[in-house]
C-alpha cells in the first residue's frame, strides 16, 4: 500500500529545487542546487503516518448517539495516526490532548457503509534520524533501510519519480484493523464489572485468573466473533494503592489515570477491542466523585472538554441496529438504597421519553432499576430507590423489550407479572470484579418503593462469566457462558418473555426457577 506516489516526491523535488524569486535577472540559467533530501525523505515518512506502531497503546471502535460509528486510538505523544478506509486516506483528529494523566486521545467518525478500516504504521528496520538532522544522515540511513542512494543535485523529476517508486517497493506497513459494524448484529455480547478491586480491604489477586478472569473472558468471547459487545458499565476498580503485604496487586496503578485505565480495562480488553464495536454504559464506579472524568475521555458519547467540568448525567441516547434499537440510559448517579431527590424527576422524563423510541428496544443501564441481592434470612430484596420512585406504578413504555444491566456482580434473569408493563430484565455483571452472593430463585423479589412490581419468575447464576445473544428469525438464543467459555446456561427471548428450557439448571419451557441441587 505505497502512499509514496511519484506525484507526490515529485511535487517535494520541485518545490525544493525551485529558482528563489530573482535568481533569474541575475543570470541566464539558474545553477541548479540540491534539494532539501532531509526534508523529502522525513516528509514521506509522514505521509503515511506520523506516528510509529509502537507507539499506539490502544485502538477500537465503537457507536455514539444515532449510531454513529467512531474510531478511537490512545498514543503516546501529540500526533494522531493515519486510518484508511476503503482505501481512502483519513487524518484521525485530536479527541483529548496528553496530560501529566492521560496520553494522547484520537478519534475519528467513520462514515456509514464503510467497509473495511485499518490503522497503517511504517515499518522500519533503523530508526530515522531525527527532525533536523543534515542530508548526510539521512542519505546514510537510505541507503541502510532501502539499500539506495540518494538522487543527486542533477536529478530530473523522471529519476526522482523512479527513486521514490523503488522506496514504496520496499517500504514495510504494519497494519491494524479496525471492527466494523454489520448492519443488523444478530451476534450480540454482554458483560460488565469487569475490573480488579483493589480498595481499602476489598482486595482481589489482578494477577490470578481464578480471582480476576477479565482477561481471560475477554480472550474466551473474542473467539466467538460477536457483531457487538455491551459493555453495562463499571470499568476501573483499582481504586486505592495496593496495601503492604498483599502480592497480588503488588506495584499496580491506581486512581483515574490511563496507566489504571490500561491495566483494568484495555490490555486485558484488547482481544475483544479488536474483535468486534462496542457500546459503553456509564457505571457508578465512572461518576464524577470517581473515574467519571477519565471514562468520559476515553469512553464517553459526546464531544470531550478537557477544561469543562465533569457531567455528572448524560441524557439517553438511541444506537439503531437494524431489527433492534438500544437505548443507552446513564442512571450511574440513582442512589440505590436512598432517593435522590433532584434526580427523580429527570429520570422519570426520560423514562417517560422511551414510549417514543423505536420498537423493539432494549433499554442499557448500569444500575438495574428491580435487580435482586441476598436479604435477610437470604430472601432476595433489592430494587433502586431512586429509579422505582421516578417511575412509580406507570411501568416501563411499551417499545422496550429488554432491559439490560449490570451493577449487580452476578448472572440475573426476570420476568415480570403482567399488570407491571415491565419488561424482562437480564443482568449481567459478572465480568470479572469480586461476586455477589445471591438466591438462586428469585420469584417473589421483595423490592424497595412502593412500585409494585412482582416478580413472576427470576433466577440467578453463580460464578464470573459473560452472555452471548444469538437472533434467529424472530428468537433470542441468550448462551450465559462461564470465564472459561462453558455455556452454563440457555434461555429464549421471545414474545417480550424470557424462557430457559435447556441448560443443566433450569426447569421446563416457560420456567426460570432452577431445579433443586442434586437433581441435576
Amino acid at each position: 500500500m505505497p502512499r509514496l506516489t511519484r506525484r507526490f516526491f515529485a511535487l517535494l523535488f520541485i518545490a525544493a529545487a525551485a529558482v528563489p524569486p530573482g535568481a533569474a535577472a541575475k543570470t541566464h540559467r539558474a545553477a541548479p542546487r540540491e534539494p532539501d533530501t532531509a526534508a523529502i525523505i522525513l516528509r514521506s515518512i509522514e505521509a503515511v503516518t506520523p506516528v510509529t506502531q509502537g507507539s499506539l497503546r490502544s485502538a477500537w471502535v465503537q457507536y455514539g448517539p444515532g449510531g454513529g460509528v467512531e474510531a478511537r486510538a490512545v498514543v503516546n505523544g501529540k500526533v494522531c495516526p493515519t486510518v484508511f478506509v476503503d482505501m481512502h486516506e483519513r487524518s484521525m483528529q485530536q479527541r483529548a490532548a496528553s496530560d501529566d494523566q492521560f496520553a494522547t486521545l484520537c478519534a475519528l467518525l467513520l462514515p456509514k457503509g464503510a467497509e473495511q478500516a485499518a490503522i497503517v504504521f511504517r515499518v522500519y528496520h533503523v530508526p530515522p534520524p531525527r527532525t533536523g538532522a543534515g542530508v548526510a544522515a539521512w542519505k546514510a540511513w537510505v541507503r541502510e533501510e532501502y539499500g539506495l542512494s540518494v538522487p543527486g543535485p542533477d536529478a530530473s523529476e523522471a529519476d526522482w519519480m523512479a527513486w521514490s517508486d523503488k522506496v514504496g517497493e520496499k517500504a514495510n506497513y504494519h497494519i491494524v484493523p479496525l471492527a466494523l459494524p454489520v448492519p443488523d448484529p444478530h451476534r450480540i455480547l454482554v458483560f460488565g464489572d469487569t475490573g480488579c478491586r483493589i480498595k481499602d480491604k476489598a482486595l482481589q489477586d489482578c494477577g490470578n485468573p481464578a480471582d480476576w478472569p477479565f482477561p481471560r473472558i475477554a480472550a474466551r468471547a473474542a473467539k466467538l466473533k460477536p457483531d457487538l459487545v455491551i459493555h453495562v458499565g463499571d470499568y476501573l476498580y483499582r481504586e486505592s494503592p495496593c496495601p503492604p503485604g498483599f502480592a497480588g496487586c503488588t506495584g499496580t496503578p491506581f486512581g483515574d489515570n490511563w496507566t489504571t485505565w490500561d491495566a483494568d480495562f484495555f490490555t486485558p480488553a484488547k482481544p475483544l477491542l479488536a474483535a468486534a464495536p462496542w457500546v459503553f454504559v456509564r457505571g457508578n464506579h465512572e461518576d464524577c466523585d470517581r473515574a467519571g472524568p477519565g471514562w468520559l475521555r476515553l469512553l464517553g458519547p459526546l464531544p470531550f472538554d478537557a477544561a469543562a467540568p465533569c457531567a455528572a448525567h448524560l441524557v439517553p441516547y438511541s444506537v439503531p441496529l437494524g431489527t433492534v434499537n438500544l437505548v443507552v440510559m446513564d442512571d450511574a448517579d440513582a442512589p440505590d438504597t436512598s432517593i435522590a431527590p433532584d434526580m427523580v424527576a429527570i429520570y422519570r422524563s426520560e423514562i417517560a421519553s422511551l414510549a417514543t423510541a423505536e420498537a423493539p428496544s432494549w433499554l442499557l443501564l448500569h444500575r438495574p432499576i428491580w435487580g435482586a441481592v441476598t436479604g435477610p434470612l437470604r430472601l432476595p430484596v433489592g430494587g433502586n430507590r431512586t429509579m422505582i420512585a421516578a417511575i412509580g406504578n406507570g411501568g416501563i413504555p411499551s417499545p422496550v423489550e429488554l432491559m439490560l444491566a449490570g451493577h449487580i456482580h452476578t448472572f440475573e434473569a426476570m420476568n415480570f407479572a403482567e399488570k407491571d408493563h415491565v419488561p424482562p430484565q437480564l443482568i449481567a455483571g459478572f465480568g470479572g470484579d469480586k461476586l455477589d452472593p445471591t438466591p438462586s430463585i428469585l420469584k417473589g423479589t421483595i423490592f424497595q418503593g412502593k412500585s409494585g412490581v412482582v416478580v413472576k419468575d427470576g433466577l440467578s447464576l453463580a460464578g464470573f462469566g459473560f452472555v452471548l445473544m444469538t437472533k434467529e428469525a424472530d428468537v433470542w438464543t441468550i448462551d450465559v457462558h462461564d470465564a472459561q467459555g462453558k455455556i452454563e446456561l440457555t434461555c429464549l427471548l421471545r414474545g417480550g418473555r424470557l424462557n430457559c428450557p435447556k441448560g443443566p439448571r433450569t426447569t421446563g419451557e416457560g420456567d426460570l426457577t432452577r431445579t433443586p441441587a442434586g437433581t441435576h
